[in-house]
């Protein structure tokens, strides 16, 4: 197969001097259609849609931060030498997993705040995140960043890939792991998984939902992430590999837990209870 096309150009538009990036375009897109289903299926189970839309304002200024800072602080080797680029998220440098921690972290307290179950809120949100995720990894896919390891042409081709995406992975003459493809693919299986099973009656207590999702893709991030160049390491392994044993085994261990020290914790399909509206 000849190949004729080239990279493709990681500017959508430009409005003067601004330059308007597909990454953005993209992640805004995926923040967008995760907030429309979350709201959908809250309502289904209670929660009144004015409190995503709200909890969205407070979780994105504060995940870009934490997303940031988790990138910095496994960076602090270099950015200790050049403090004044800390803040210069725009030339790239923020981590999904900083990304999360803070969404999480914004979910406690709010959720306490106006008084709305916190493992509900998880569990509507969880399955919408994921695909967010998978749809944001082709944000990096316009970047020609996130890929694997070198890999050949003939490979790609192995792998039955469009064109525009086997030519996105020759960067600077080389061909590479489409990494960023994996895991999409992964994240959106595991919407879909989670979708599909999350309505079965006496599947999902309260709370489970969230943990799957975690133990999901925890799983395959370990694994996807082996294959990477570009991310930060941490000893013998990538530290996102690290994180990503400790919320699989911590997931696992808290689902069982709290199946046996809170048998009475309510169904998810059983929403907002009466004892939640009293509290």
């Amino acid at each position: 197969m000849n190949l004729i096309l080239g990279a493709l150009n990681p500017i959508a538009f430009k409005l003067g001097d601004l330059e308007v990036h597909w990454y953005g375009i993209i992640i805004a897109s995926a923040v967008v259609l995760a907030v429309f289903l979350a709201v959908r299926e809250g309502q289904r189970r209670g929660l009144d849609e004015d409190v995503f839309y709200d909890y969205i304002l407070w979780a994105i200024p504060i995940s870009l931060i934490t997303a940031r800072l988790y990138y910095v602080t496994f960076q602090w080797s270099y950015y200790s030498q050049h403090l004044n680029e800390v803040y210069q998220i725009w030339d790239g440098g923020i981590a999904i997993y900083g990304c999360l921690i803070g969404a999480i972290i914004v979910v406690i307290f709010f959720c306490r705040h106006r008084n709305v179950p916190v493992w509900l809120f998880l569990d509507v949100a969880a399955p919408t995140v994921i695909l967010a995720q998978g749809i944001g990894r082709w944000g990096n896919f316009m970047n020609q960043e996130a890929h694997g390891r070198p890999t050949t042409l003939t490979f790609l081709q192995d792998l039955h890939l469009p064109t525009f995406i086997i030519q996105q992975m020759k960067i600077n003459g080389v061909y590479y792991q489409p990494t960023f493809l994996y895991e999409s693919l992964w994240d959106i299986l595991g919407f879909i998984v989670l979708i599909s099973l999350r309505h079965r009656q006496k599947l999902f207590k309260r709370g489970e939902v969230f943990f799957s999702y975690v133990i999901w893709y925890s799983f395959g991030r370990f694994f996807i992430e082996g294959m990477r160049t570009d991310s930060l390491m941490l000893e013998s392994l990538r530290v996102s590999q690290w994180l990503s044993v400790v919320l699989f085994i911590g997931a696992i261990c808290w689902l069982l837990a709290r199946r046996y020290w809170h048998p009475l914790e309510p169904w998810y399909l059983d929403g907002v209870t009466r004892f939640d509206q009293e509290v």
